[in-house]
């Protein structure tokens, strides 16, 4: 599991059966199964209320400005990035 920041902080974590492991709210992150065997994991919130965004629309919906400091390379690089509406389901 890679857990991603501000100012282009992140930190990838590798887990075996019976580990925890815990997202900061706010904090974009992923899991990947890197094992041979299929994964289950079970996970928990801290409120009733989910939602999912892809990271392209994570992406879409954020200034190059954040999307540079989170992670730590020229704003330039988003640039030509589409933008909200462009990547965002109606």
């Amino acid at each position: 599991m890679t857990v991603f920041g501000s100012g282009g902080r992140a930190r990838t974590e590798q887990f075996a059966v019976g580990d925890v492991g815990y997202v900061p709210q706010g904090y974009g992150h992923y899991i990947l199964n890197t094992g041979k065997d299929d994964l289950e994991i079970l996970i928990a919130f801290n409120s009733g209320g989910y939602q999912s965004i892809s990271i392209t629309a994570w992406m879409a919906a954020n200034t190059p400005t954040l999307l540079a400091t989170t992670s730590a390379v020229p704003e330039s690089t988003f640039s030509d990035f589409p933008k909200g509406a462009d990547v965002m389901p109606d």
